[in-house]
Formats: C-alpha cells, structure tokens, sequence
C-alpha cells in the first residue's frame, strides 16, 4: 500500500469515528434533556407542557399608573 492510500484510509477513519462520538454525545444530550428539572420518565409518554407565560416575561401585561 502506498503513502497516499494509507493517509487515505488513516483520515477516512478518524473522520468516521469522530462522526460517531460526536452523534453519540448529541443522542445523550437530547436523552438528558427530554425532561424538564424534577420530572421524572415512570411510565409516562410525554412531559407535561408548561404554558408559554410562565416561561417568558409577566404572566399579565403591565399597568401603567398616572
């Protein structure tokens, strides 16, 4: 085999590998983050969905006030 070849098939198969961990660290990610904090996966299907206003700035519009 010659030097071209054995670079060749030396950088294919770090490119390979390193596309594997990388997809294995992603697919952990996603598992670790599937539930919010202090939920736990017994039995159930779905995650409750909590509504949008609690998440983001007041849950009522703010009064302005003379």
């Amino acid at each position: 085999m010659n030097s071209f070849l054995s670079t060749l098939y030396r950088d294919v198969t770090c490119g390979a590998a390193a596309a594997l961990i990388t997809l294995i660290a992603g697919l952990s990610f996603v598992q670790a983050t599937a539930l919010p904090p202090g939920m736990h996966a017994d039995g159930i299907a779905f995650a409750a969905v909590q509504p949008q206003h609690a998440w983001f700035g007041q849950p009522e519009p703010a009064v302005l006030v003379d």
